[in-house]
């Protein structure tokens, strides 16, 4: 298997494992063709956001027991599709990035110049 990139080119790096997330749960924003959904932004999420995607049917904040979910609050860093980024973006909603953990994948769907507005990783 291919080494896995970030929007650098570098070696995409962990998003968070508390809690785990992930497309396989493996605390990275990892992608496959079974990722229909591109989970591979990394957003440390805002209540602003949740809100935005709980009004969009996608309500990350309650738990999810049968899941192993445990329901997202602000601060918490998530993997998030990247067409639903850029829809939040497009609403003004968007939550921050870290680039470092966001797949390159992402940019087939979102401009790297919006990410780095966005970015909590840049100096």
């Amino acid at each position: 298997m291919d080494l896995a990139r970030n929007v650098f080119g570098e070696p995409l790096v962990s998003c968070s494992d508390d809690p785990m997330t992930g497309f396989f749960r493996d605390g990275c924003c990892n992608t496959s063709d079974e990722d229909l959904g591109r989970h591979t932004v990394c957003t440390r999420v805002t209540r602003e956001f949740l809100e935005f995607s709980r009004s969009r049917g996608n309500d990350l904040s309650t738990p999810r027991e049968a899941f192993g979910f445990p329901g997202l609050r602000p601060g918490d860093q998530w993997c998030l599709c990247a067409a639903r980024w850029q829809e939040a973006l497009d609403a003004g909603a968007a939550p921050r990035v870290v680039l470092r953990a966001t797949h390159a994948a992402t940019l087939e769907i979102v401009k790297i110049e919006d990410l780095k507005r966005h970015a909590v990783d840049l100096s």
